[in-house]
């Protein structure tokens, strides 16, 4: 798109399915947006045109076990190094709806019709409340998207509770367990953004503190998605 011309100057609607991990992983929508600036009529229309990206606390202490704590004794050995190697790498999976014990929160919204570029890179505020005396092993993330300019609106979420897809939902371990009781807020932030070296790559932060009934914590945790 970025190296060829139309024969249009320009077009009533651009379609595109753009959608990577984590809603921005390979960075596909700056193409659509080059196209959109290009190419989109004033009165012309995106599909799909919105987009959301959400968070939630889950516990997951089977699988954490099985990924991270692996690395502790590995027939005998000690090799934790690779261990803080893994706990910055998301993973991508269907995680059961039950193993949410936090609220959702939206913490970014996408209006294609004006969204930059440089708006793609960003840090976003959440807040969590416990819904049941638990532990949180990781934060979920999944992304709802919208076509709001069909003559009937279309959605449809990647969420756990809702059917699967092929982007599934993004997990990101943290390193020590949080105890959350029902009730407890967690206030954090997301940083995103594409990795200094392969732009298709993202950096991803989340800085989280909770003073809860029984553990207050605070904590950044950096990730790399690729």
């Amino acid at each position: 798109m970025e190296e060829i011309t139309l024969p249009y100057d320009q077009v009533d609607i651009i379609i595109s399915e753009w959608m990577g991990y984590f809603l921005l992983y390979e960075s596909m929508l700056d193409t659509v947006l080059f196209a959109r600036d290009k190419y989109l009529k004033p009165s012309g229309i995106m599909l799909p045109d919105k987009a959301s990206m959400i968070i939630s606390g889950i516990e997951d202490a089977e699988y954490r076990e099985e990924k991270i704590s692996f690395w502790d004794d590995v027939y005998g050995f000690s090799m934790s190094c690779i261990k803080e190697e893994a706990l910055k790498e998301p993973l991508v999976d269907f995680v059961n709806s039950d193993a949410i014990v936090s609220t959702s929160c939206t913490f970014k919204e996408l209006d294609l019709m004006t969204i930059k570029k440089e708006d793609l890179q960003f840090t976003a505020p959440f807040t969590l409340k416990g819904t049941q005396d638990d532990y949180i092993h990781a934060f979920l993330s999944w992304f709802d998207i919208w076509f709001s300019h069909c003559h009937k609106k279309v959605y449809f979420s990647t969420g756990p509770k809702s059917e699967g897809t092929h982007w599934k939902q993004t997990v990101f371990y943290v390193p020590d367990t949080i105890a959350i009781s029902k009730g407890d807020v967690i206030e954090g932030t997301v940083t995103c953004g594409p990795n200094g070296s392969n732009p298709r790559d993202l950096d991803i932060s989340i800085s989280y503190s909770m003073n809860g009934k029984v553990q207050s914590i605070s904590r950044t945790c950096d990730y790399k998605m690729c």
